[in-house]
């Protein structure tokens, strides 16, 4: 039922695309700016591209081919691929619950970059000085009616796209939007660099300081970068898996994956250049946390000729950035519905459209009536501990799950996931990382993780 009702993707760039802008979004504008600026700037960014290119984007190439093979979403995935008599299947509802706890707080922040283009186009930032747009932030978030509205406005947006169908809405909508937002940050990454002041903030991003990142702990540097590269990449829940269900074999997945971690690789370090110029230019704490953006980017922008412009275009199109996840995950989630249960596409959207929305109101109210609590410890809110969840358990368990699924007798097997993974043209998997994605990749991520734990609850 599950594959009749799935729709498939029209072009390669539609799925080229489509991944990237599943990866590309809050992870790279949002979140890559804020944990660079806490842990230390480049020595951070060095650590994050190590475990970008060396452990996500292997396990970005198995969910490609778990999801390609099995053409399912993650539950159904694991039970289509599984050999008889093993329970790998249980480890499908674990990354579903991933991909909920996920929208728990990523359509809150995506509702802030939607009101921003309304509060830029609009004009209620201009004039204002650093502390005016800070202060415009925080009474923002500070406003429970606001938040949960445009939330609402996110999820509502993501039923209705998801409705309309890949092809017909989400892909032909992406080609265009990504191709912009690519080439607006482009624009201002260049205007970024060229204010005064900005060399300071080059030099913190593009310097590494081992001084500043041992203030953190190494470990937990280390744990925060592992989280990272595979937040960005939105691997280890089955949210890249379920692409791979919706393309041909034409292709081999090595190199789609390349592609799709260079593209989004590029955005995350254009952010940097965008954000931390600006920061030192305008005396902004770079470890200012999750509204880094949201205060440093407008200040920027009032400052720009045709800043006004720059600033609502710029959040249109994260928007879209933003959407596309958003889309691609709530498709996962209506895919992973109609497996499970059997239902037909209206009525699992109609579902998961209430789900998400009121499994996502305790983090917009984290933020306002419910700052009191401190799941985490103090100074730390609802969102603190979602996020903790999906980007510091959930995504890299995960992803070592797909590692064992994908390279032992015990899972789908080696010989299986090459045969699926090399099919058609382009790159190949190499042959010889077999013992290295085996055994060495899932050690050092459990060390990280005990490491990153030890360094969290028990030194902290």
């Amino acid at each position: 039922m599950a594959e009749k009702t799935r729709e498939s993707l029209g072009s390669r760039l539609g799925f080229i695309f489509l991944s990237a802008g599943c990866a590309i979004g809050l992870g790279n504008v949002w979140r890559f700016p804020f944990i660079t600026g806490q842990y230390g700037g480049a020595a951070f960014v060095l650590i994050y591209l190590v475990f970008l290119f060396f452990f996500a984007l292997p396990v970005m190439v198995m969910e490609f081919s778990v999801g390609r093979a099995s053409r399912q979403s993650v539950v159904g995935s694991f039970y289509a691929l599984q050999p008889q008599g093993t329970k790998w299947g249980i480890a499908g509802y674990f990354m579903l619950a991933g991909n909920y706890i996920l929208m728990m707080f990523y359509t809150v922040i995506s509702g802030w970059m939607l009101a921003y283009i309304w509060f830029t186009a609009s004009g209620q930032l201009a004039g204002l000085d650093p502390d005016g747009v800070g202060a415009f932030f925080g009474g923002f978030v500070g406003n429970p009616t606001a938040l949960v509205a445009w939330l609402f406005v996110v999820v509502l947006m993501g039923s209705l796209i998801c409705g309309i169908g890949l092809q017909a809405g989400v892909e032909r909508v992406t080609k265009i939007m990504m191709g912009g937002l690519l080439a607006i940050m482009v624009l201002l990454a260049i205007r970024s660099v060229t204010l005064p002041g900005s060399e300071k903030g080059l030099e913190f991003y593009l310097k590494p300081n081992l001084e500043k990142l041992m203030q953190h702990g190494l470990w937990n540097t280390i744990y925060a970068a592992m989280g990272q590269a595979f937040f960005t990449l939105s691997l280890g829940i089955g949210s890249m898996a379920i692409f791979g269900s919706y393309i041909s074999r034409d292709r081999s997945l090595m190199g789609e994956s390349i592609v799709v971690t260079l593209l989004d690789t590029f955005v995350a370090l254009t952010a940097g250049l965008i954000i931390f110029p600006a920061c030192f230019a305008y005396n902004v704490d770079v470890g200012a946390g999750p509204g880094l953006i949201f205060v440093t980017l407008p200040n920027m922008f009032n400052n720009m000729p045709g800043g006004r412009m720059w600033s609502a275009l710029f959040f249109l199109f994260m928007s879209f950035a933003a959407m596309t996840t958003v889309v691609a995950v709530f498709e996962h989630l209506i895919a992973s519905t109609m497996d499970i249960f059997g239902t037909e596409r209206r009525k699992a959207t109609i579902i998961n459209f209430f789900a998400i929305f009121f499994l996502a109101i305790p983090c917009a109210l984290g933020f306002n009536i419910w700052g009191h609590i401190a799941p985490l410890g103090e100074g730390t809110i609802i969102l603190d501990l979602e996020d903790f969840i999906v980007s510091n358990n959930l995504l890299p368990l995960g992803s070592i799950t797909y590692m064992l699924f994908c390279c032992t007798r015990y899972g789908w097997g080696w010989d299986n996931f090459i045969k699926e993974a090399d099919a058609g043209e382009g790159i190949k998997f190499p042959l010889a990382l077999r013992g290295y994605i085996t055994y060495v990749i899932p050690i050092i991520m459990m060390i990280v993780f005990i490491m990153g734990y030890v360094d969290k609850f028990i030194k902290g």
